[in-house]
């Protein structure tokens, strides 16, 4: 069996050919994509014995069922640096050695492809005194200026730049300079940023209290600050370009299955995956829209997908090659896997399920609850024919299992790359716009224009052809009620819609929930309050929220018709600019 080309579109070829395939030292190709399948499944499957699952691994990617997070495509049996792995927290302490030790640290990551996370909550406030020069302290943010800028000449692996995020505590003195700090567009462009939220300050905001900023250096109350005035600059800041999000520490930590260790405080650089201090997680997504047989989910399909996907993610800790001692210490100790979907809102329209319909987030509900206790179970069976995680009795799960294998088992991951080679939607997000570009110029080379596939079906069959749509300005508004109906893009949602999806699929999913929560141009600030009001009581363990054109560079924007004549040939509803 070997892998049809014809399966991939031309995006997928463009993205495989600039930032997956091997070359020789003259930067000629030396793999085909059927090749690189067979390279990856190989190398995972000659760990613990797993050889005979070589051509069960090479299947599920070649037929793009289930894909590995980025660096494992990237790096799994190459004399590349080894990293398999794409998400990683490191530490920073109140000390300089800490903090530069910290951008060695990540250096190393990024340049195989790994990105990190970071809380720099830690560090004493802007202007605090340092004893050991009788100088003062320069803040958090001027260090992470230095990370900025490291991450910026390291392009990870030379296939696309560093990932980073950046989170600051709600109570440290230094919050209001944080919450600001990406004001203007392009500042700290390697970093996404977050405020970590508490119950406590979630609290005083609700009934209008003050809350105390507190010194890390000393654990002592700086000052009293109206909580309702942080959350209005923060809210504001949000709608203004989309950051800070937020993540909800308190309810990460409320589902953390190893708080007898302590609590965690940073996530990797899209906030799915929470993380111990030089932990670091194996991700991997599933393919929905190729789990569907006779318009309903093939349960059995998914099934064996599900086994073999844990079995291949735990796999990878064995054979990766970590950058640091710390890292493989702290990884093995507890072995975190994230298996998560793609292709959602495609299964839905192949389902005829509109995707802001309580009919598509119980379905979501279902099918994590189904993909969780699945995986889960997979790893109790591993923990029996391999060994439990190290640390698996002081986890939660050694109350009701005998064995268990990895602390997580899943995440929903953006899949930004990953959905392009899979020729799906990605992650649980909605349909963006059913005519597309992706402004990957800058780390791609070039732009990716696409028309929706199943659009282009649904059209055929209603005898309309896509040159007749895009006379008409690609207008879902002008097209028959039933298509209209399933086509539902990210925009034409409520905010309502969004957040309550992400809260179906994070109830039953261990780590978190990458997910954006698009909103018109015309959006109000009131809008984005609503929305992480929502998230917290849906117990969301973070939130993302863009409001569309509010950055003059954006990834993802609906394609003009002039934009469209000037493309190439498009082949499966999918082209490169």
């Amino acid at each position: 069996m070997t892998l049809n080309e014809n399966a991939l579109t031309e995006n997928a070829l463009v993205v495989i050919r600039q930032r997956y395939l091997m070359k020789d030292k003259d930067g000629e190709f030396i793999e085909t994509p059927d090749q690189m399948f067979r390279r990856v499944a190989k190398a995972i499957a000659s760990a613990n014995g797993d050889e005979k699952y070589e051509d069960s691994f090479y299947r599920i990617m070649s037929n793009l069922e289930f894909l590995p997070n980025s660096p494992a495509l990237f790096n799994a049996g190459t004399k590349r640096l080894g990293l398999l792995s794409a998400c990683f927290v490191l530490p920073i302490e109140d000390n300089i050695i800490s903090i530069m030790d910290g951008v060695k640290n990540a250096v190393l990551i990024h340049q195989s492809g790994g990105g990190t996370g970071y809380t720099f909550s830690h560090l004493r406030p802007k202007d605090d005194i340092v004893a050991s020069t009788g100088g003062i302290a320069s803040g958090p943010i001027s260090f992470m200026k230095i990370y900025d800028v490291a991450t910026e000449v390291i392009k990870q692996g030379g296939k696309r730049r560093g990932a980073n995020m950046g989170i600051l505590s709600v109570s440290h003195p230094d919050i209001i300079n944080w919450l600001v700090m990406k004001e203007r567009e392009g500042a700290f462009n390697n970093f996404s940023v977050s405020v970590s939220l508490t119950d406590e300050f979630m609290e005083a905001v609700k009934n209008d209290e003050e809350y105390p900023l507190i010194n890390p250096r000393n654990n002592k109350i700086v000052k009293m600050v109206s909580a309702r005035a942080i959350w209005n600059l923060l809210i504001a800041m949000s709608w203004h370009n989309g950051e800070p999000g937020v993540i909800f520490i308190d309810t990460i930590n409320k589902y953390n299955s190893l708080i007898k260790i302590g609590k965690m405080e940073a996530t990797n650089p899209c906030s799915e995956v929470p993380l111990y201090p030089y932990e670091s997680c194996n991700l991997g997504s599933i393919n929905l829209s190729k789990m569907i047989k006779n318009n309903e989910i093939d349960w059995e399909k998914l099934k064996e997908i599900i086994w073999l996907a844990v079995r291949f993610l735990d796999d990878i800790i064995d054979v990766n090659i970590f950058p640091l001692p710390q890292i493989e210490v702290a990884t093995k100790l507890n072995r975190k896997i994230g298996l998560g979907v793609m292709g959602f809102a495609d299964m839905l329209i192949k389902m005829d399920i509109p995707y802001n319909s309580l009919e598509a987030r119980k379905l979501g509900q279902k099918i994590m609850k189904f993909i969780t206790e699945e995986a889960r179970q997979c790893s109790v069976e591993l923990g029996k024919e391999r060994g439990s995680f190290a640390n698996f009795k002081l986890s939660k799960w050694s109350e009701n299992y005998d064995a268990m294998r990895n602390a997580t088992v899943t995440a929903i991951a953006p899949t930004g790359s990953i959905s392009i080679i899979a020729g799906c939607s990605s992650g649980i997000e909605p349909i963006f716009s059913f005519a597309l570009k992706r402004n990957l110029k800058e780390s791609l080379g070039e732009n990716l224009v696409e028309i929706h596939p199943l659009l282009v079906n649904s059209l055929l069959k209603h005898n309309i052809s896509i040159e007749d749509f895009g006379k008409k300005g690609y207008d879902i508004d002008l097209l028959p009620d039933e298509i209209k109906r399933i086509f539902v893009t990210a925009l034409d949602l409520t905010a309502e819609d969004h957040v309550r999806m992400q809260a179906a699929f994070q109830k039953y999913v261990d780590n978190g929930v990458s997910k954006t929560i698009n909103f018109p141009e015309s959006a109000t600030i009131c809008d984005i309050e609503k929305a992480f009001w929502l998230a917290y009581q849906l117990e969301c363990k973070g939130l993302t929220v863009y409001r569309n054109n509010s950055r003059k560079k954006q990834i993802l924007e609906s394609v003009k018709n002039e934009e469209l004549e000037n493309e190439k040939t498009c082949r499966n509803g999918s082209c490169s600019l």
